[in-house]
């Protein structure tokens, strides 16, 4: 489980095909020592299990399923393109963002990055099947960011990017064309099902 608060970032130092998966390898930096094989590390909002560590070196590598490079945007992925960090949730920790697993429901295109002030304005793609699960004010996680959805229109969500944000994250070096991963809100999604399987009765 995580928060959307990305940690820090860290950039593709390789990414190397086996079979029809791919072996990932990422410096992280400082982050490297504190990891441990077997632990969960969310890459650009997807969950992956490290796989080997190099403290050292300051590497980390993943070893990639084909399914999750059909689902997610991690094989679009070269050499030093910076990708968001996070590690899962420790009970002690404060409980910002929003419940995010770590499992990518589909990937979208990034509409719109541009700079409004101080702030910048993000849009994004919203595919038709996906309209019903996020909501104006509704949190959405884009590439491992929660993210609060500013606008929500039968084809796209607006977000609104303050310069922290922009910051601390890979959006500083993202641009209008880019492909992101989407994890929709874990609660929408039971509500989703549950309706579309009868258990639930809205009152009139």
């Amino acid at each position: 489980m995580f928060t959307g608060l990305v940690e820090t970032t860290g950039r593709v130092a390789a990414i190397e095909a086996r079979g029809d998966g791919a072996r990932l390898t990422l410096t992280t930096g400082p982050l490297t020592a504190e990891l441990a094989l077997g632990d969960s590390l969310a890459v650009n909002g997807c969950c992956l299990t490290v796989a080997e560590l190099d403290p050292a070196g300051g590497t980390t590598a993943f070893d990639l399923l084909g399914q999750t490079l059909r689902v997610t945007s991690l094989g679009d992925l070269l050499p030093g393109r910076l990708v968001n960090l996070e590690r899962a949730l420790s009970m002690q920790a404060r409980f910002g963002g929003h419940f995010v697993q770590g499992h990518v429901d589909t990937t979208v295109r990034l509409l719109d990055l541009s700079p409004h002030g101080q702030d910048h304005r993000l849009e994004v793609e919203l595919p038709t099947e996906f309209r019903g699960l996020v909501i104006p004010k509704g949190s959405i996680c884009l590439d491992g960011i929660s993210l609060t959805a500013a606008e929500v229109g039968e084809t796209s969500v607006t977000c609104w990017i303050i310069p922290h944000t922009l910051a601390v994250t890979h959006l500083h070096e993202r641009a209008a064309g880019d492909r992101l991963n989407v994890e929709f809100d874990l609660l929408g999604k039971y509500v989703r099902e549950l309706l579309a399987r009868g258990r639930v009765q809205i009152p009139v």
